[in-house]
């Protein structure tokens, strides 16, 4: 025994031996929907007349994240890096991670004791 398989057309919900899923592509991307006859052609008149626009229009890429400007990074420091700062910090006793970010007050104290580190403002 045989199972039919009933269509449904996605836009209006009628089902008939004329729904089929239908192909198309908009800017170079294939969409499937499931459309009957009188609704796949209304679908293929609108792509006809929209066709000009998208063929004119400039893609418009999705923005990437925003960098921290410098203003809001810690100062650099003049003549030494960061891991040079962890260096210190952990043989002054003082807790700093690993990687990451490194604490304003850390880079503070690391200043405070090497005075030739403070960045030109």
């Amino acid at each position: 025994m045989a199972t039919k398989v009933v269509m449904v057309d996605d836009l209006d919900g009628h089902d008939g031996e004329d729904v089929a899923k239908r192909d198309f592509e908009v800017s170079g991307v294939t969409y499937t929907i499931d459309l009957g006859d009188e609704n796949f052609k209304r679908l293929e008149e609108l792509l006809d007349a929209l066709a000009p626009y998208i063929e004119k229009a400039v893609k418009v890429r999705q923005a990437g994240r925003a960098r921290k400007g410098t203003a809001d990074t810690a100062p650099r420091l003049r003549g030494y890096s960061n891991s040079d700062v962890r260096e210190w910090a952990t043989a002054e006793g003082i807790e700093v991670s690993e990687r990451g970010k490194i604490a304003d007050e850390v880079y503070e104290k690391f200043i405070a004791a090497h005075p030739d580190a403070k960045p030109e403002e």
